[in-house]
């Protein structure tokens, strides 16, 4: 089976199947959340719409509320881009509904108590919440069921443990993608932004990996061979999971570099000439905010990190001139694109962990504000970043492939599309 699709009509994967910004690629599986009792029905239709209008987290920036959009290009939500209500979803779930998250002790927490190594995976949650979960019975080994009610009990590498939570109700996400090509070796997703791809501390059935086994089944046997964050949108790869098998393929591509990446985005002023922009980065030098990156020295804690930059076309946005860029990252830091152009005066628009001063993003995580309200100040809920085309060798026969995923209509709406793009490298 194979086919591969344009901007065509959308197709599901509903049937038969054979799984900055510079993303990273970590090839280490997050926490995934599983439900363990009946799934709660979705808010969000998956049928079958055109493309898209508007990461990490925040996905990459974290587990805050999500921009809530009914659907993909919907008719108000073509007319008003940028308004939707900012509540989330009513999404009540029943007591007995829960969700198992599983953690694997890894060599560098190996030895820690069962507490410390249960904070230190989901860093959400206090040492005292944690130890509640404990004592109610909530964490179990994995491979024999027993329930461990010590929160002193040292982990051990290699084991898996069970900890079972009640099922949140989650922010309204687009609960769809579009197909952009697939065989029996290779998938290539069309991901909409404020879709995460993994389960957070806010996001368990809203996710990309969910939404793969409930169209698919628990055993589809598709494996993400890299990620974007839940604002960006984008190209998307997966693989044939297991040993050898072309998901190891692609992660091995992406390691040696030999997989091409180009996202679009919109930033603030004037970009006039191409640029690479050469800046070592970590994580950022005196900020409140644990996932936020910066410039860091390489003998202070910082990683090499470049990205190539050309400007392609113009506008304006609430009466500020923006740049809508190619950006060819040239390695792969976490926001390497987002950070890059922060760092050059050029924030990507909607950008509310680089774009604004921190203190804003601040009072999202401390509930004093929405994540909504900062996207109105912003004047975009969704950050201007699209993975718009990637070429890699074929897992199986070797032969170069290129896909492309088409330029958001919400971020159209701001700066169209070139009428010629040249693909030559920045």
């Amino acid at each position: 089976m194979n086919h591969a699709r344009g901007e065509g009509p959308k197709q599901s994967l509903c049937g038969p199947l054979p799984e900055e910004t510079a993303e990273r690629h970590d090839p280490r599986p997050e926490p995934e959340a599983r439900p363990i009792s009946s799934p709660i029905s979705s808010p969000i239709s998956s049928s079958t719409k055109s493309a898209e209008g508007g990461p990490q987290t925040i996905d990459g920036t974290t587990d805050l509320r999500s921009q809530p959009v009914r659907g993909r290009d919907s008719a108000s939500a073509s007319q008003h881009p940028n308004l939707s209500t900012d509540d989330p979803v009513a999404n009540p779930t029943d007591d007995d509904d829960l969700i198992e998250i599983p953690l694997d002790v890894d060599a560098n927490r190996a030895g820690l108590r069962l507490d410390r190594f249960i904070s230190s995976r989901i860093v959400r949650l206090s040492r005292s919440r944690i130890q509640r979960i404990i004592a109610a019975g909530q964490v179990r080994a994995a491979d024999t069921g027993t329930i461990i009610l010590r929160p002193s009990k040292r982990v051990r590498l290699g084991q898996r443990l069970i900890i079972e939570r009640p099922a949140p109700s989650e922010p309204e996400v687009v609960l769809d993608y579009d197909i952009l090509y697939e065989d029996d070796d290779l998938l290539v997703l069309d991901k909409p932004s404020g879709l995460p791809v993994h389960p957070s501390a806010r996001y368990h059935r809203h996710t990309l990996t969910h939404l793969l086994r409930t169209r698919l089944g628990e055993g589809h046997g598709w494996e993400l061979a890299h990620r974007l964050d839940r604002e960006t949108s984008g190209v998307l790869l997966l693989g044939r999971r297991g040993r050898g098998a072309s998901c190891s393929v692609l992660k091995r591509s992406f390691f040696e570099r030999t997989i091409d990446k180009r996202y679009w985005a919109i930033a603030r002023g004037d970009l006039r000439a191409p640029q690479m922009i050469d800046i070592p980065l970590g994580p950022a030098l005196g900020s409140k905010i644990r996932i936020k990156m910066g410039a860091r020295e390489l003998d202070d804690g910082g990683v090499p990190a470049r990205t190539a930059v050309r400007p392609l076309a113009r506008g304006t946005f609430r009466g500020e001139p923006v740049t809508l860029v190619e950006a060819s990252p040239k390695t792969g830091r976490q926001h390497q694109i987002r950070v890059h152009l922060a760092l050059v005066g050029h924030p990507l628009l909607g950008d509310k962990l680089y774009g604004l001063d921190e203190e804003h993003f601040l009072a999202v995580a401390d509930e004093l504000t929405s994540l909504g309200e900062l996207g109105d100040k912003l004047g975009l809920r969704r950050h201007a970043l699209h993975a718009i085309r990637l070429s890699l060798d074929h897992p199986r026969t070797g032969v170069r492939m290129t896909f492309r995923a088409p330029w958001p209509r919400q971020l159209a709406d701001i700066v169209d599309a070139p009428e010629r793009d040249d693909d030559d490298p920045a």
